[in-house]
């Protein structure tokens, strides 16, 4: 079992927090660099590589979440982060766009909840608005003092058609029954507070929703312009299980979707759900 943040105190929770944040795959494989935590250059961009694209060279969801995960401003150098609700809006879907840029806003910040939003641009053409981005975010405890910017750790990726799907890197699969899965938590999966980091959520849940909706309209060359997940609980365990449908609407495929935690009683830890139009 991961240890769970909020069990440390002083010096060690700031040692902790640096080796799950160093250790944590979501942001790292990605190329999102978050200024408020780690030290260098402030960088508000992350280039777009062939794996963050669908079959039709349009722009996935899940990428765009985890560059803008939505805290409701809550961040982990003043509290123990865990979010809530998150809503994306694809408006473009960004074939030729190199590089995001993330502007975020924070509406509201409370003593234990905040909600934010954010526009997500093309960095090379900062009047072209790809997505709009709104959430929600909790926090689990207080820190204490004594934070410092942590060095970051990349992992360089360089671009290729030839790069895995995401929900490789990331572990998840189709199992023998059709669901998909992510396996049991590990740490390169793990938020602080040991349980599944919304990453890895967003990565597992659009890959079982594009396919549920490629199934519906037998075509895989779909666009996801909608996108909502609330997290419900924390996955602490694992297998953590897709549960998902499909349905036909007026030129839109809609699915809705669930993840449960098998290895904690088949809890629901999220749901989402998903737009598709056909792809131009």
């Amino acid at each position: 079992m991961l240890k769970d943040i909020r069990e440390t105190s002083g010096e060690e929770h700031w040692e902790e927090l640096r080796r799950r944040w160093t250790s944590l795959l979501s942001y790292r494989y990605l190329g999102r660099s978050h200024t408020n935590l780690n030290s260098g250059p402030a960088d508000p961009t992350m280039k777009l590589r062939h794996d963050m694209r669908n079959v039709s060279g349009g722009i996935m969801a899940a990428p765009l979440c985890i560059a803008a995960p939505e805290g409701g401003g809550i961040s982990d150098e003043f509290a123990v982060p865990n979010p809530v609700i998150h809503s994306l809006q694809i408006l473009d879907d960004a074939r030729d766009v190199r590089r995001i840029e993330v502007v975020p806003e924070v509406l509201k910040l409370g003593q234990r909840m905040g909600f934010s939003r954010s526009l997500i641009i093309d960095a090379d053409n900062r009047d072209r608005v790809i997505a709009l981005t709104s959430g929600q975010g909790v926090s689990l405890g207080v820190v204490p003092p004594g934070f410092e910017k942590m060095e970051e750790e990349k992992i360089v990726v360089e671009d290729s058609p030839d790069l895995p799907p995401l929900h490789k890197v990331f572990g998840a699969y189709r199992r023998d029954d059709g669901h998909w899965f992510l396996p049991e938590l590990a740490v390169a999966l793990a938020s602080p507070d040991a349980a599944l980091h919304l990453g890895p959520q967003h990565i597992l849940l659009e890959t079982a929703a594009a396919e549920l909706a490629a199934a519906r309209v037998d075509d895989d060359r779909l666009q996801i312009e909608s996108w909502h997940v609330m997290f419900l609980a924390r996955g602490k365990v694992g297998p953590f299980r897709v549960e998902g449908e499909a349905f036909d609407g007026a030129g839109r495929i809609g699915v809705r979707l669930t993840l449960h935690d098998e290895g904690n009683h088949d809890r629901s830890v999220t749901a989402a759900s998903a737009v598709f139009r056909p792809s131009n």
